[in-house]
């Protein structure tokens, strides 16, 4: 085998013959799960680029029920997993379930194969594709029938967060004719930048693996300061289009102090909605998918939930 040009472990490494090794997120398993409380199946939103979204959708739901609608961006760094991975298969199972909404989950090109901004681009386009059921009439019976689009919700983890957030940013700027995003969640969110905050490491050395997964997934940016991962240098972050935001943090994870940031700082930068936090203690990232039997788990279970539903007459 060809020697290790970039060791990412645990997560991945590139050789010097150009191939690439995923070490996590690899498996993929079928929508069909008869021991759910949920029905999912593939659809194809990007024909051109063969790209593919999970639809999930509640076992009991009425034939002309309308549900919120929750689009959701896996995490990874930008690099590894997909939406067909048993583990955010298991999640949106669990998290339609608990909430009674149907669900978009996004498959999306990763880097460093496809460099961002492929997976902003992507995410567009799959947004674009859901929008186009606003009417009653888009290609995905689910979503004519089912999908409440005045009560649409951006989630994600870590990258995916970082995605939802971006969404957001560009749904105020292009707009989703129809659709209103009343709210985005943002599980430890994947935001950095060049001056380290909180309890984040100073040295360069140790900040130097996360730049480094930075400057992989996109190598044409300008730093650790890019509006893509530093949200808060953004001069358009008013423009943040939806109505509430959820962040949630855990305590042991090196990314925690960057959701606070951006919880405190949010209202400060003059965007006018509703945000809150929720902080897992003794909890490290993305814990809630690693462990989902955990009782912190389940409360941030039922904190989104209750988040999705708010609404609800």
């Amino acid at each position: 085998m060809s020697e290790v040009a970039q060791d990412f472990s645990p997560f991945l490494r590139l050789y010097k013959d150009g191939h690439i090794e995923r070490l996590m997120g690899v498996d993929i398993v079928p929508p069909v799960d008869p021991n759910s409380n949920v029905m999912s199946r593939d659809v194809v939103y990007s024909p051109a680029l063969d790209l593919s979204c999970r639809l999930y959708l509640p076992k009991n739901t009425d034939p002309n029920q309308k549900l919120p609608l929750l689009v959701y961006f896996h995490g990874g760094g930008f690099l590894i997993e997909t939406a067909f991975s048993s583990t955010y298969h298991n999640y949106l199972n669990t998290l339609v379930a608990e909430a009674n909404v149907i669900g978009v989950s996004v498959d999306y090109r990763r880097a460093p194969e496809h460099p961002l901004p492929a997976a902003y681009d992507d995410s567009w386009t799959a947004l674009k594709w859901v929008a186009s059921h606003v009417n009653g009439d888009g290609p995905e019976e689910w979503l004519n029938s089912h999908a409440d689009f005045s009560k649409v919700f951006f989630n994600g983890d870590s990258a995916g967060a970082n995605i939802s957030h971006q969404m957001a940013m560009r749904h105020g700027q292009e707009k989703l004719v129809g659709v209103n995003v009343a709210g985005i969640v943002l599980a430890h969110p994947y935001f950095w930048g060049k001056d380290p905050i909180g309890n984040e490491p100073r040295e360069s050395s140790q900040r130097a693996f996360a730049e480094g997964l930075w400057r992989l997934a996109c190598p044409t940016s300008n730093g650790c300061d890019d509006l893509l991962l530093n949200p808060l240098v953004d001069p358009n972050l008013a423009g943040l289009e939806c109505s509430k935001v959820l962040v949630a943090v855990a305590e042991k994870d090196l990314l925690r102090d960057r959701g606070w940031h951006y919880y405190e700082k949010l209202r400060e930068n003059g965007w006018s909605g509703e945000v809150e936090i929720m902080e897992a203690k003794g909890e490290s990232h993305v814990f809630h998918l690693l462990s989902p039997p955990g009782e912190n788990a389940r409360l941030m279970l039922k904190k989104i939930s209750s988040f999705l539903n708010q609404d609800k007459a």
